[in-house]
Order: structure tokens, then sequence, then C-alpha cells
């Protein structure tokens, strides 16, 4: 006897490392190269990621180009999302500085005398301890491009952060929308 066939759909890590990339680059119309090239992710990955959040109804295609669907993504990004994505984190290693300790939180938050977040990366600037990100590519990725930089470890803060480090970070992701 067959078994049935789940047809319900379930958004991976990568669509919403895509999603944040999109609003990195929010107005710009991109192909699907374009945002392969931008995010490190491949042609077949960033179109499963669109049609992925796509039916989650996070986006919507308007003139054949990905639009994020503000309202509900939100929604996901705020309440949601750290925990369909928790954070998993590791030992000490060098990496890229993430949450509480980059840009733009790092400016608002006083550095501790605890290893702050990094994503492990062999041209990150810090030793910390590992916050593995979303997705492998997203370091390499944010260190070309502050805005994505910015989205990611804004919300790698929300994610893992403590109640203040996630209100400010609610707070900057607002000032996009």
């Amino acid at each position: 006897m067959r078994r049935p066939v789940n047809r319900q759909p379930a958004l991976k890590s990568q669509d919403l490392y895509l999603l944040l990339a999109l609003l990195a680059r929010r107005g710009e119309g991109l192909t699907y190269p374009e945002l392969a090239a931008f995010t490190g992710l491949s042609m077949s990955e960033v179109h499963g990621a669109l049609k992925r959040a796509e039916q989650a109804r996070l986006l919507a295609f308007m003139d054949k180009q990905p639009r994020i669907i503000v309202p509900a993504f939100k929604e996901f990004l705020f309440h949601g999302a750290r925990y369909a994505f928790s954070a998993a984190r590791g030992g000490m290693v060098g990496g890229v500085p993430t949450a509480y300790a980059a840009a733009p939180l790092n400016a608002l938050i006083a550095p501790s005398a605890d290893p702050p977040p990094v994503w492990p990366h062999a041209e990150g600037s810090a030793r910390g301890i590992a916050l593995y990100p979303l997705y492998p590519s997203a370091p390499a990725a944010a260190l070309r491009s502050p805005a994505l930089y910015a989205n990611l470890a804004l919300f790698d803060a929300l994610r893992m952060g403590n109640v203040r480090e996630r209100n400010l970070a609610e707070k900057l992701f607002e000032e996009q929308f």
C-alpha cells in the first residue's frame, strides 16, 4: 500500500535568508541569476525558495518580480521565525560578528566581557562563540553587502538575543519597512 504524499509546504532556512536578501535590495528589480550571485545560492535554490515563500504568502510576484508581502513577512519575522529557525550555537571559533556584536546593534549596545556571537568563517575578524548562520553562504554574502549583513545580524538578535536586543532589532527592521 502506498503512503500518501504530504503536500504541506514547509519553509527552509534558505527561504528566510533569501527574503532577508530581497529586503536588503528592496526596490531593485532582480533576476534569478542576480539573486543567486548576491546570496551565494544556486539558481535552483533561488527558484525553490521563492516558490516556497510564495506558497507561504510571504512573497508575491508582481510584473514577474518577487515582492515581499510586508505585513505577513513582518508578522512571521517578529513572531515566528525565531521558533522555526532557532539559534544553533557551538564553541569558540574565529568568524564574523553577528547579532548585538555587529552593526547596527553594536552602536546601541555596549559590549560585555563575554565572547561575542560569530558566524564561523575563515575571513572573520573576531573570535567568539559560534552561532551558525541561516545558510552556509550567508557570511560570505554578508561580507559583500552591508545591508544584507545588517539584516542577518538583526535576525540573529531576534532569534537569540535578550528582550532588549530583540526590541531594538524589531525597531531597526521596522525602519526598513
